[in-house]
């Protein structure tokens, strides 16, 4: 089954680039940049792995992307992901960034941009992964701070298929945001939004209503609202579940206790993604092939899963149905 997992084709909808940076890599940059690291070598940085909640994660992350400053930084951190994510039969990945978190640091928003748009039309060029880019704003930070980003970041928009939100969930709304979303929107910019990992149903409904979002990041306690299971079953919204993100934030204390298989059953549109994978135990190989450990779903299930993926994903059509044919035959 693990090899047929590895061959089935996936899209990864829910990856935060800067959470695919390896602890040899940020060394290897920390170097190149003559940049800081509190942590004596690789082995260090992989014990500081025991997370209790999202914040004592989003601390080391924000700690390890000190060491990304140029174009090149960027483009070496997307193309050591696509070389990994194309080992585990990855097809199609959406990338998060986050710029203020780099702004706040003096790496001008060029950077960034420049980096990883290079990196995702060689990933094309060399593994025929296709791709997308996802401008994510930092949600504990000011809104007007996001708004501006959003504005400053226009002479790349051709280059960004949908704004997105991450971070620190409890305390900080989807309401908070909802002049920055409406702008994303008269902008022609698609959004998502993180909603249901460690905030209430109540999020998820928030950022359905005041966002206007086309897809959930996380959206796993959707279950305490029966009305909205019944709205998201209804309307199809994908939500975008990291498996061993939350075994590892402690959403969950095992994967055997994950909503997955309830979230499946009320006819849910649920995709698996590896969320940050160098801090949560490995790429959506680790993912697929955890969950059939944990679930012993069958080739139909994961199939389903594949296609919801691809179905949601920011792609062009074309690409979408060959894709679509590829999972059906595999």
């Amino acid at each position: 089954m693990n090899t047929w997992l590895k061959r089935l084709p996936k899209a990864e909808l829910h990856l935060h680039i800067e959470g695919t940076l390896e602890p040899e890599q940020m060394f290897e940059l920390a170097e190149r940049n003559q940049a800081q690291l509190p942590y004596a070598d690789v082995e260090a940085v992989r014990a500081a792995y025991d997370f209790s909640d999202l914040q004592s994660f989003l601390d080391l992350y924000y700690q390890g992307m000190n060491v990304l400053h140029t174009e090149a930084d960027f483009f070496d951190l997307a193309m050591a992901y696509f070389q990994r994510a194309h080992a585990d039969g990855v097809v199609h990945a959406e990338l998060s960034f986050d710029p203020q978190a780099h702004l706040v640091r003096g790496v001008a928003l060029s950077i960034p941009f420049e980096g990883l748009t290079r990196a995702m039309q060689q990933a094309r060029q060399t593994y025929d992964i296709s791709s997308a880019l996802i401008m994510s704003f930092v949600r504990d930070r000011d809104a007007d701070e996001a708004l501006e980003v959003l504005e400053q970041s226009r002479p790349w928009h051709a280059h960004i298929a949908a704004v997105g939100l991450d971070s620190a969930e409890q305390g900080n709304p989807p309401e908070k945001f909802t002049a920055v979303f409406e702008r994303a929107r008269a902008l022609g910019l698609a959004r998502v939004a993180h909603a249901g990992e460690e905030g209430s149903a109540a999020y998820i409904s928030g950022a359905l209503d005041a966002l206007d979002v086309c897809r959930i990041d996380h959206g796993v306690r959707c279950l305490e609202d029966p009305d909205l299971v019944e709205r998201l079953r209804r309307t199809q919204v994908p939500l975008t579940v990291c498996p061993l993100s939350n075994v590892y934030l402690k959403v969950v204390e095992r994967l055997g206790d994950h909503p997955l298989p309830t979230l499946i059953d009320n006819g849910l549109n649920i995709t698996l993604n590896s969320d940050d994978p160098a801090y949560f135990g490995g790429g959506m190989q680790n993912n697929f092939v955890a969950c059939h450990d944990a679930f012993g779903w069958d080739r139909a299930t994961f199939r389903q899963l594949a296609r919801n993926a691809v179905e949601a994903a920011f792609m062009d059509p074309a690409r979408r149905e060959s894709l679509l044919g590829t999972i059906d035959s595999s």
